[in-house]
């Protein structure tokens, strides 16, 4: 950390200075331990809530390789600015919303989750690619991961415990319509931090062209799709990485029913990720550890042993004590992201990184999906069968999900080692 205070070593490149900054501004964000229901006070349903995720991540899906190849081709600092830019627009639209005003408020909710997936997918992999090849070594990117990963975890834990403390009218003192819009402005001040610092960005001098229409786009995600699927090494990392990548988000979305299910008090939720951000601090020291001395396939293994034996424990359902599975199983998903990022940025050329990650998310959150749907419908056949509840078909498929994931990775593990992949990046016969 003090690396990047000083701006020494890897830092003393300011774009790699400011990318720390960015992403952490970009991505803390002081509403997400209060997000459902800040939505709900608004006046909206659990189902239009639900139909506004659905948004959220089409929008996403959509626009998250294209604007990987846009980032590419004109520039990754222009796709900077536009992200911050959408996301100052996102925060004032929600600021805007009027309460209780049913499909008025639905509307102006909608279109917030429009510019926040647009937001999300401008910014995906182009501020990494920025960073990345503005290294003199490309060595060096194992420090940045692992101060970027503790400067934004520090940052998440200021965030969940202060923007659901300003929430709590009682707390702050302050009129409760007021202070429902607190978290919303603390995330307009994060915005235009961010827009700030995008400013700040310098386009690598031989980045980017003045305009590129629809088939340069085009060609440029073709490409580099076409990049992922037929370079094994890339394929193999990238399946490996959703299948842990698909469970470990699906527990992140439902770890609320879950904690409740142990019966965790709900006001102790915000603390509970507070202190997740806080542990998740020292992660990437161990990650950059395990990714120097071991091969990607050991790498890969020995995460996905951690996520089977944190699945298994959440299993259990112990009261108040489940919770320990849950924080660890967290953990695993930041190891995950160091590993996918370090991996890849090795394998990918310069002249499309910031496609081929963005190639990577939208991989991931159709892994994302997948996880969460098979998840969904084994809860939903269980309470069918007319013999268990919501709390018993709940626990039912958290025994079942370390098996399932099991079989998954084995399977991954027999082709990946018959086709010669982990000795070294990119090392497949």
């Amino acid at each position: 950390m003090t690396s990047l205070l000083r701006g020494t070593g890897p830092f003393a490149q300011a774009n790699v200075c400011w990318y720390a900054w960015f992403t952490t501004a970009f991505n803390a964000r002081f509403y997400y331990p209060i997000l459902a229901i800040l939505f709900l006070d608004l006046g909206l349903s659990l189902s239009q809530f639900v139909t506004l995720n659905a948004i959220w991540a089409a929008t996403i899906l959509l626009a998250e390789v294209p604007s990987g190849a846009l980032a590419d081709l004109v520039g990754r600092r222009k796709l900077l600015i536009v992200a911050a830019g959408l996301m100052i627009l996102e925060m004032l639209v929600l600021l805007m919303a009027p309460r209780d005003a049913g499909m008025w408020l639905f509307g102006f909710c909608a279109v917030n989750r429009v510019l926040s997936g647009l937001a999300e997918a401008a910014a995906s992999g182009a501020d990494e690619a920025l960073a990345y090849d503005s290294l003199d070594d490309p060595q060096e990117w194992d420090e940045v991961l692992e101060v970027v990963m503790r400067l934004r975890s520090a940052a998440m834990v200021v965030a969940m415990i202060t923007g659901a403390l300003v929430y709590d009218a009682a707390a702050v003192g302050l009129d409760e319509k007021l202070a429902q819009r607190l978290p919303i402005v603390l995330c307009l001040m994060q915005a235009v931090a961010a827009f700030v610092i995008s400013l700040k960005f310098r386009e690598l001098s031989d980045a980017g062209k003045p305009k590129a229409g629809f088939a340069e786009v085009f060609a440029q995600t073709w490409k580099a799709m076409r990049w992922v699927f037929t370079t094994k090494a890339a394929i193999l990392m990238v399946i490996g990485g959703l299948l842990i990548d698909g469970v470990v988000r699906n527990f992140a979305t439902i770890n609320s029913e879950y904690y409740r299910l142990i019966n965790i008090p709900t006001f102790t939720f915000g603390f509970i990720a507070a202190g997740t951000a806080f542990i998740g601090m020292y992660t990437p020291r161990l990650s950059k550890h395990l990714a120097r001395r071991f091969s990607p396939l050991w790498n890969f293994s020995f995460t996905a042993v951690w996520v089977f034996l944190c699945l298994y424990l959440l299993g259990k359902t112990w009261d108040y004590w489940g919770a320990v599975p849950g924080i660890a199983l967290m953990m695993a998903l930041s190891h995950l992201g160091f590993l996918m990022s370090r991996y890849l940025h090795e394998l990918a050329s310069s002249d499309q990184r910031a496609t081929v990650l963005s190639v990577k998310g939208l991989l991931f959150n159709l892994g994302y999906g997948g996880a969460s749907l098979i998840f969904a419908a084994a809860v939903s056949s269980r309470k069918r069968s007319g013999e268990f509840g919501d709390d018993e078909a709940l626990s039912w498929t958290l025994q079942g999900q370390p098996w399932v994931f099991l079989v998954a990775f084995l399977v991954f593990l027999v082709v990946a080692k018959s086709l010669g992949f982990g000795r070294k990046i990119g090392s497949v016969d």
